[in-house]
This record gives structure tokens, C-alpha cells and sequence, in this order.
């Protein structure tokens, strides 16, 4: 009889030990996954995952994707880009879209 409940004491204790070790594996891979992510996704495009190529428009450096064609601006570059020549295509990339205004006779 002894013979049975210290089996199933082993049974229940390699269950422990297997659980908690399935907790640690997934706070590992979570622990991994925050530190690793920002560092393989730097220079990728947020649309396809491609890397980014830098390209210069106007001397302000930019990225472009090779994948999809986006064009991925900095915190600052359009800013930058409005300043340096508004009125050659900033006016006419935003108000090329808009409809002329109609006024009354």
C-alpha cells in the first residue's frame, strides 16, 4: 500500500514542477518577446515588415520601403519639409485635393 501513495506523491509532484516550469518558459518567451520586439522591428515598414531604405527628398533624409512604396517621415521631417518650399508642392500635395471654391455671381 505505501508503494501506491508514494507513486502518486511522484506523479503529483512531477505535475508541480512541470507546471511551474510552463509558467517560467512563458514569462522567458514574454520577457524576450518586449526586449527583442522594438530591436527587430527597427528599420522595418510598420505596412509589409521590408527594410526601410534611406532616400533624401530636398536634404531631408527619409525612409522608403522597396516593398509597398510608403515613404516613412521622422518626428520632425515634415515640418522640415513644409519650411523648406511650401509653395512648390506642399500647397499643391494638400490643396490639390480640394475643390475649388464657387463664389456667387
Amino acid at each position: 500500500m505505501t508503494d501506491l501513495w508514494e507513486e502518486r506523491k511522484k506523479a503529483l509532484e512531477n505535475q508541480y514542477f512541470l507546471k511551474k516550469e510552463r509558467q517560467q518558459l512563458e514569462q522567458l518567451k514574454a520577457a524576450m518577446k518586449e526586449e527583442l520586439a522594438p530591436e527587430l522591428c527597427r528599420n522595418r515598414c510598420p505596412k509589409c515588415g521590408r527594410k526601410l531604405e534611406v532616400m533624401s527628398f530636398r536634404e531631408v533624409p527619409l525612409d522608403q520601403c522597396p516593398g509597398c512604396g510608403g515613404i516613412w517621415l521622422g518626428p520632425r521631417d515634415l515640418q522640415i519639409l513644409s519650411q523648406k518650399d511650401h509653395r512648390s508642392w506642399f500647397d499643391k500635395w494638400f490643396r490639390s485635393q480640394e475643390e475649388p471654391i464657387q463664389t456667387k455671381p
